[in-house]
């Protein structure tokens, strides 16, 4: 018969769900995920990581394009819709694979099904309607003294803009393309928006983007999300901002939106239509509600250390809220079960989480904007450096982009950094060190970066802050 009592079970195997599995029985918990439908969840077969492989597809067939800018010959260049797709996928089945893996080396036990928590320390599990990997168990009830939830989110749905799968998408739909639409309207602007736009961009789609807010990438700092945006611009996608979608008619293979912008409505005919205007928590059909669990606009309230309103019952990931990101959710879910343990970790500060978009120019972020520092009303430095001043850069012929960073004036913090430009995703992690690490301006000044890297422009942007910029 199989073993139903666990000291913890988690539900949901994304990035949060199956790294603190993991954790867990490091630190000797008897442990269980349960998980209803691919383990590794939304990022690793929905998410993250197959639009990084989509988007690596576009990045090379950009240079074949621009072969002659170095010197070669592609002639004849071309794609194929399918086997695009095709790798992005089988990227994804690795990945899924080695969760599975991972979760066997680690002992963690594999529950198949959907949860709902009948009360503290009980949970029921039914069966699901995909098929379970070998060796899981099945649909039971299982016991657990700490029951962690990590059921992620979905896409936002606005009334009128419903998707229909085939002519108005999610990030689902659009991942898996028949074939590379001729025209395209990308609604909302932020990572997911803004990551598709630049894809089916690269592959020749006539791509609007509309987004409600002033700005595109709201979150970003505004100096560097109007040179993203300049970029994009010049790449032949338009942008609408104070602009909201009202209404669409679909039509057999084509979609008509109204647009309404400065008091002014316009109509576009498009083939088809991303809705990317945010997700919202898997927070339905897990009895939180009876439980006494508080949760607030499908979200689990959580302190700290991602304890809910009820003893015993957790919150990590998406579902926890903001910043909804996979490597947050790993970390909140390592934080909150070495709490359980009684290790006393630090809490997650959530300024220190960087963000990244893997669009064409990349762009990424940590800390605070330059506005949010007047907003604070705070004294700071602000140090710039351009790519085109970096030899590394041009040797890549990725001339084009910006490093930015922000200090307090009085102590030398470093409060936030924003770049866009070729591999900044890449880069980002370097002050993300700093800041944990409370590095001042004067150690970042010392600090000898390797020749020729684009890493110099770290060094030289905190140089500019401080009027000692040396190659500009």
């Amino acid at each position: 018969m199989a073993d139903t009592s666990f000291d913890v079970i988690i539900i949901g195997s994304g990035p949060g769900g199956y790294v603190t599995a993991i954790r867990a029985a490091q630190l000797g918990f008897k442990t269980a995920i349960v998980e209803r439908d691919y383990l590794g969840g939304i990022c690793l077969n929905w998410g993250c990581i197959p639009t990084k492989a989509l988007l690596r597809s576009a990045e090379i067939y950009h240079y074949m394009q621009h072969a002659k800018d170095y010197g070669l010959k592609a002639d004849n260049v071309g794609y194929d819709a399918a086997e695009i797709v095709k790798r992005s996928r089988g990227v994804s089945k690795r990945l899924n694979d080695g969760v599975g893996f991972l979760m066997k080396k680690n002992k963690v036990s594999v529950i198949w099904g959907e949860a709902a928590i009948d009360a503290p320390g009980k949970v029921t599990v039914k069966a699901s309607k995909t098929e379970a990997p070998k060796g899981a168990l099945g649909a039971a009830q299982y016991r657990a003294k700490h029951i962690i939830i990590a059921t992620g989110a979905r896409p936002r749905v606005l009334p009128g803009l419903e998707p229909d799968k085939k002519l108005v998408w999610t990030y689902f739909e659009a991942m898996v393309p028949p074939a590379i639409p001729k025209s395209l309207l990308v609604i909302g602007s932020g990572a997911i928006g803004i990551e598709f736009a630049s894809f089916y961009r690269t592959f020749g789609t006539d791509v609007t983007v509309v987004e409600v807010l002033p700005q595109i990438l709201p979150v970003e700092d505004h100096e560097i999300q109007a040179f993203a945006r300049k970029s994009f611009e010049k790449q032949g996608i338009k942008i609408l901002t104070n602009a909201k979608v009202s209404k669409l008619d679909k039509k057999a293979d084509s979609v008509t939106a109204t647009i309404e912008a400065d008091g002014k409505s316009q109509q576009i005919t498009v083939e088809r239509v991303i809705s990317a205007v945010g997700v919202v928590g898997n927070i339905e059909n897990l009895g939180l509600e009876k439980l006494g669990v508080k949760t607030e606009r499908s979200i689990v309230k959580v302190d700290e250390l991602s304890r809910t309103s009820v003893p015993g019952i957790y919150a990590i990931g998406d579902v926890a809220g903001p910043p909804m990101l996979a490597h947050k959710a790993e970390h909140e879910g390592v934080v909150c079960i070495e709490a359980i343990k009684g290790l006393n970790p630090h809490p997650m500060n959530k300024l220190m989480i960087p963000g990244c978009t893997y669009c064409s120019p990349q762009v990424a972020s940590v800390g605070l904007t330059e506005q949010a520092c007047k907003d604070k009303k705070l004294d700071v430095r602000v140090g710039r450096f351009p790519f085109v001043g970096n030899g590394k850069a041009i040797a890549l012929g990725e001339d084009q982009g910006l490093v930015k960073v922000i200090f307090d004036k009085k102590t030398g913090q470093l409060l936030g950094a924003h770049m866009v430009g070729a591999e900044v995703t890449e880069l980002i992690q370097g002050y993300v060190v700093a800041m944990n690490l409370e590095t001042t301006e004067e150690e970042l000044m010392h600090t000898v970066f390797p020749h020729p890297t684009l890493s110099e422009m770290m060094k030289e942007a905190v140089l500019d802050a401080y009027g000692r910029v040396l190659n500009m």
